[in-house]
């Protein structure tokens, strides 16, 4: 069972901060990102990452946005670059939560993989 307490908004900021600094160093996604988002507008996309998965977490509404249509956009964008953000994205929730939590959190983001890959790989 999930217990609500689990998930907060510090443990939110703390797994969106710990995560893309992962992102921005790999290999594999940073390119991406860093082309993408430059590094004076890094702080602000953090923000609208937390507003994200305290929507999709904490049901709170904070995030208006449509991230299918923003991952559409994005060019040369493969199924393995999804495989890597769950690759990177799973250990980051493990050093935060426990194996319930991380495991409901993981759950949301690999039906967030199925909508954004279909959508940027399409």
């Amino acid at each position: 069972m999930i217990l609500l307490e689990a998930i907060t908004e510090e443990k939110i900021r703390q797994m969106v901060t710990q995560f893309y600094h992962k992102i921005r160093t790999d290999d594999l996604l940073g390119p991406v990102f860093n082309t993408q988002i430059a590094d004076s507008d890094w702080p602000h996309h953090l923000d609208r990452m937390c507003d994200f998965w305290s929507s999709i977490l904490l049901t709170t509404g904070r995030f208006h946005g449509n991230p299918r249509l923003k991952h559409a956009a994005l060019p040369d964008i493969e199924p393995e670059y999804f495989d890597r953000w769950l690759a990177l994205f799973e250990p980051t929730l493990h050093e935060i939560y426990d194996e319930t939590t991380t495991a409901h959190i993981f759950a949301r983001a690999l039906r967030m993989r199925e909508v954004l890959q279909s959508a940027a790989c399409a």
